[in-house]
């Protein structure tokens, strides 16, 4: 059974998917044992509380450099015996010495089609704002593994999801949520915890 941590920064509708997902027998060989917050007071905090689950706050603006909040996280993790690391609406971008320490077992849920609408500046509504002013006609989500780059390790799922005439921002962000980001998400961590997940460079085969 791996141990799972889930870094918030947020209401955790992601981390509610993937405590359902644990609660329901889509993750069998994985559990969440503790919950970590770059912000106090948030919602997913509480929702990890009602589960039972250990959470803990690692604020960035307590910390007068990256290399001390790097530092402050992976002793936070490392206390736990930690095996895989989602990243689900977490605000802040891990630097190298946290990405290095869990090389290939960290996992971000980005809200669009990698590699359209990432990077640096891409985060909540802003992406589904640059959706609608591009003017395409789908969108999704994209779960990844982490590396030094933002939103440019290896992709292990995506999921379109159609882009309607009368989308808002907030239409569409919940919509891509709903029907993507909350499906796609638990079901990578499922493979990540049954093995099935070979990375070959930049690219991910999903084993049988």
């Amino acid at each position: 059974m791996l141990n799972i941590a889930v870094l918030v920064s947020g209401s955790g509708t992601n981390l509610q998917a993937l405590i359902n997902a644990c609660k329901n027998g889509k993750i069998n060989n994985g559990r969440i044992v503790f919950v970590v917050s770059s912000k106090p007071g948030v919602l997913a905090l509480e929702r990890a509380r009602l589960f039972g689950i250990e959470t803990a706050v690692v604020e960035r603006k307590s910390y007068s450099s990256s290399e001390e909040y790097d530092k402050a996280l992976l002793d936070a993790l490392n206390e736990k015996e930690i095996d895989l690391i989602v990243l689900a609406g977490f605000l802040s971008i891990l630097g190298p010495a946290v990405i290095e320490h869990y090389r290939n077992k960290i996992i971000n849920v980005h809200p669009s089609l990698i590699p359209a609408f990432c990077g640096k500046g891409y985060y909540g509504l802003k992406v589904h704002e640059a959706v609608l002013a591009a003017g395409v006609k789908v969108t999704g989500a994209t779960v990844h593994f982490v590396n030094e780059v933002p939103d440019g390790g290896p992709i292990i799922l995506q999921k379109c999801i159609e882009v309607l005439p009368d989308d808002t921002p907030e239409i569409l962000q919940q919509r891509v949520m709903e029907e993507a980001e909350w499906k796609i998400l638990p079901e990578a961590v499922a493979l990540f915890c049954e093995g099935r997940i070979e990375i070959q460079g930049n690219k991910t085969r999903i084993l049988k």
